[in-house]
């Protein structure tokens, strides 16, 4: 019986994932051809710099509040009230639609306003030396801080859909933000210097534009789901006061891992011309397979897991968690695994045109690999630290990530002058995997688990796969080179070292017995 109950939450877990990873892969893909314009265009140069360090600023209060805390409380309390009262449910979503309007609002104002002390509370002394520099990114916080407002009704959106089971539409959405983002590059620069204005500066543009399409395009769905405008709203009714209390309780637990890239950017600043840029270039590969994979498992885990727990089915809760966690190590595993084997081959053939050297490959690359380190821990961190919330414990992750935190910091500010700037991206890999490890022991007595849901023979398997693939990838590129041959050739010859690794991967697990699981998974069953 329960383990017919796991294979069906394992079903469950992997449909809706699916959907979600399917429309996700297409905003990733044109999230990586953003990334490839940016780079031809700007290079790893001060003027990266200047956007990356300015965009940290709404992205990082976009992390914080509208699509991390804010999603891991609102969901699991849309969930509850939605099972008791449909009315209700409405009622709240165009409610915290005002709410929320009204707070990221006020703050972006703010931000414009002291547009200048932010920059500088976010960079080193280096960096605000160079007074060009410095006033181009002013001007670009400035530019982005609506951001803020228009990607928290996104996230907004995205919760209610996910909770009523629609993957697929709120998951595409920022394919329209990525795509306006590399029109604004390609179309506005002309227009921008013939008025004095900065080329880069069509990148905040772009933002603007892309933030605003990845709220519109959510709206018809929500309306044919019979969730559209309605009333009388409730401001400040009791539902709304327990999902801001969470999320001024967790703001700080779900988002440590964005806590620690705040971190990563001021050290960066002062580690030389350059070193954001690598950093954030190396951390948009990293964030490829984890947009995918570990987001799309993460945001159907929360739903299924929410919904029953909430509705009292408890040990079908635990299944869904399982198949979650399962589920997240059989996926990134091999991802992590060509992440080492390929951290040179992929910056080079993604990012090496334009203004984008070979001098910046390699120390993208190291930034890359260090990256990868932290690849598992935080798919599972995505997984684990929203159910917390469904299970009303929303301080304990504060206390973790206030642990781990303090951990990343103290190791960043000893080791960055030391080695180099690449040990930023370590003490991400070092903060993360420590988080989740404290999170497992928490979880592991919160829900009355046993060792062996974390380390067992299915998840030995997954490891033990994904380092044949490693040696596997090693081999095989040794016959398809990659690095220093023609973009043609690079493309076709990294397509088929990858695809042997996938290959590999897969055929590993059949024979360690895991064949029929696959099979079970690629199956479409009602």
């Amino acid at each position: 019986m329960k383990a017919a109950q796991n294979a069906n939450a394992q079903k469950r877990i992997f449909v809706s994932t699916l959907k979600m990873a399917v429309a996700t892969f297409s905003s990733r893909v044109f999230g990586l051809v953003r990334e490839q314009v940016t780079a031809a265009m700007f290079g790893a140069s001060g003027l990266t710099d200047a956007f990356m360090v300015a965009y940290r600023v709404p992205n990082l209060l976009r992390d914080l509040f509208a699509e991390g805390a804010f999603s891991s409380a609102f969901v699991p309390i849309f969930t509850e009230v939605r099972l008791k009262d449909e009315e209700a449910a409405k009622r709240l979503l165009w409610s915290l639609f005002v709410v929320l309007g009204i707070i990221t609002l006020t703050i972006s104002g703010l931000i414009i306003i002291f547009a200048p002390q932010v920059t500088m509370w976010m960079t080193d002394d280096a960096f605000t030396a160079d007074t060009q520099r410095y006033e181009l990114t002013v001007m670009l916080v400035r530019l982005m801080a609506p951001f803020l407002s228009l990607v928290s009704m996104a996230a907004l959106f995205m919760g209610a859909l996910n909770s009523l089971k629609v993957f697929f539409v709120p998951s595409f959405a920022p394919v329209f933000f990525n795509v306006l983002m590399i029109l604004s590059m390609l179309i506005l620069p002309p227009y921008l210097e013939a008025r004095g204005i900065h080329a880069i500066a069509s990148m905040g543009i772009g933002v603007l534009v892309g933030g605003f399409a990845q709220m519109l395009f959510q709206v018809p769905m929500i309306i044919k789901q019979k969730y559209g405008w309605t009333g009388p709203l409730s401001f400040w009714n009791k539902d709304i006061k327990r999902i801001f209390n969470r999320v001024g309780i967790g703001t700080i637990g779900i988002a440590a891992t964005q806590i620690n890239i705040l971190i990563t950017t001021i050290l960066a600043t002062g580690a030389g011309v350059g070193a954001v840029s690598w950093l954030t270039y190396a951390f948009r590969l990293f964030q490829f397979p984890v947009g995918i994979l570990s987001v799309s498992i993460a945001g159907s885990n929360l739903v299924h897991f929410s919904d029953a727990w909430k509705g009292g089915r408890f040990e079908e809760a635990r299944s869904s968690l399982r198949a979650s966690y399962i589920l997240s190590w059989m996926t990134v595993a091999p991802a992590m695994a060509l992440m080492f084997a390929l951290s040179q081959e992929t910056v080079s053939l993604i990012f090496e045109r334009g203004r984008f050297l070979a001098a910046d490959t390699l120390p993208t690359s190291q930034a890359l690999t260090l990256y990868a380190w932290g690849l598992p821990f935080y798919g599972l961190y995505k997984i684990f630290a929203p159910t917390f919330y469904t299970l009303d414990k929303p301080r304990l992750p504060v206390a973790i990530s206030i642990f781990s935190i303090a951990i990343n910091l103290v190791f960043c500010i000893w080791a960055t002058p030391r080695y180099g700037f690449q040990m930023l991206a370590l003490g991400t890999s070092i903060s993360i995997f420590i988080n989740c490890l404290i999170q497992s022991f928490l979880l592991n007595r919160l829900l009355g688990l046993k060792f062996s849901f974390f380390i067992n023979l299915k998840w030995l398997k997954i490891v033990l796969s994904a380092g044949a693939t490693y040696f596997l990838v090693m081999a095989i590129k040794n016959y398809f080179p990659i690095l220093e041959q023609p973009l043609h050739l690079k493309a076709l010859n990294y397509f088929i070292v990858c695809a042997g690794g996938a290959f590999g991967y897969g055929a590993a697990l059949f024979l360690m017995g895991e064949g029929q699981q696959l099979r079970r998974l690629l199956k479409r069953k009602k």
